[in-house]
């Protein structure tokens, strides 16, 4: 087959183990991104088997339309950037593993990363140490502080538990299934959403993102937190109303803000708002970026795609396009 991987920043992919069982196949990789539909109807013209990393690219029925080869679309997680039904319409099959009870330990790892060099500033000393400055900020200590948990989820309680080692406390808050989870951990849970906010010293998001959750932290919750807070997202922009992150900071309160998501992704305009912030602490959407976790996504990804040339499609989203195909 004739197979495409869109995105590959770091030109990774061809490294990993589980690229050998693409062998015999014809892969072309592309390290760059965009967006333009005609330049990925290009790119894709003779494509059969397209793979996507995460949701780096939307993949809508104004391409789909254009893409006359193409019969497979294999990837992993969630999918609200594929048009599931113009691809059943045209009989391209989508298959994706959701790891369904699986948390993604690189993301927490990364959480608790971004955690501990916001509070201890250790980006700015690092930095400062190289320009010739000795001891510039005065961070804070996490023992006996609070950790707020919103979405008590199979992330937010990997990340609740690095919470408990470093001697914090922890309270959660979320819909009932998760408030139940926590409970069931031993973990308090907040007495109401504007509780959270007031009590955590660090709050963290594990809120999946879809139209009930969108914007669901507000300026009014941003500013109930402490001028010391430090509030951290891992999970989703979306999950932050438009701008208010930004304006919360400016105001001081929180105090502190540790990003890795963004609405419009990748980030390469120098200008974006949070990146002009002191107090904001941003990296690149690293929370799945990690070796061993893509040789196991992708090596998923790419047992898709032989399940399917071999005419046995796993993990498939859209069954019908079976038949149509």
């Amino acid at each position: 087959m004739k197979i495409t991987i869109l995105d590959d920043y770091q030109d990774c992919v061809r490294q990993l183990a589980c690229f050998s069982r693409l062998q015999g196949h014809e892969v072309a990789i592309w390290n760059d991104h965009t967006k333009d539909t005609d330049e990925l109807a290009r790119r894709l013209a003779d494509t059969e088997a397209l793979v996507l990393i995460r949701e780096r690219t939307p993949i809508r029925a104004p391409l789909i339309e254009r893409l006359s080869k193409l019969r497979l679309i294999s990837q992993t997680s969630v999918y609200p950037h594929i048009d599931v039904d113009a691809c059943t319409r045209r009989g391209i099959v989508v298959s994706s593993d959701l790891h369904p009870g699986e948390p993604s330990y690189a993301t927490a790892e990364l959480t608790w990363g971004l955690i501990l060099a916001a509070v201890r500033r250790i980006p700015s000393e690092a930095a400062a140490l190289k320009s010739g400055r000795w001891q510039s900020t005065i961070g804070i200590a996490l023992r006996g502080r609070t950790l707020g948990i919103f979405g008590y989820g199979r992330i937010g309680a990997v990340v609740a538990g690095y919470g408990k080692a470093f001697g914090m406390h922890v309270i959660a808050w979320g819909r009932e299934k998760s408030a139940a989870r926590a409970r069931a951990d031993g973990v308090e849970i907040a007495q109401h959403k504007e509780a959270l906010f007031e009590r955590s010293d660090v709050l963290s998001l594990h809120v999946r993102l879809n139209p009930a959750t969108r914007g669901l932290v507000t300026s009014v919750d941003l500013a109930r937190m402490k001028p010391t807070a430090l509030l951290v997202n891992t999970s989703r922009a979306g999950l932050i109303e438009p701008g208010a992150l930004a304006s919360a900071l400016k105001a001081g309160r929180p105090g502190m803000a540790a990003v890795d998501v963004y609405e419009e992704e990748p980030v390469l305009n120098g200008e974006y708002p949070l990146l002009q912030l002191e107090n904001a602490l941003c990296t690149p959407h690293l929370g799945y970026v990690e070796r061993d976790n893509y040789e196991r996504i992708f090596g998923v990804i790419f047992e898709q795609i032989l399940a399917y040339a071999a005419g046995t499609p796993i993990n498939v989203i859209n069954p019908e396009a079976v038949q149509t195909r």
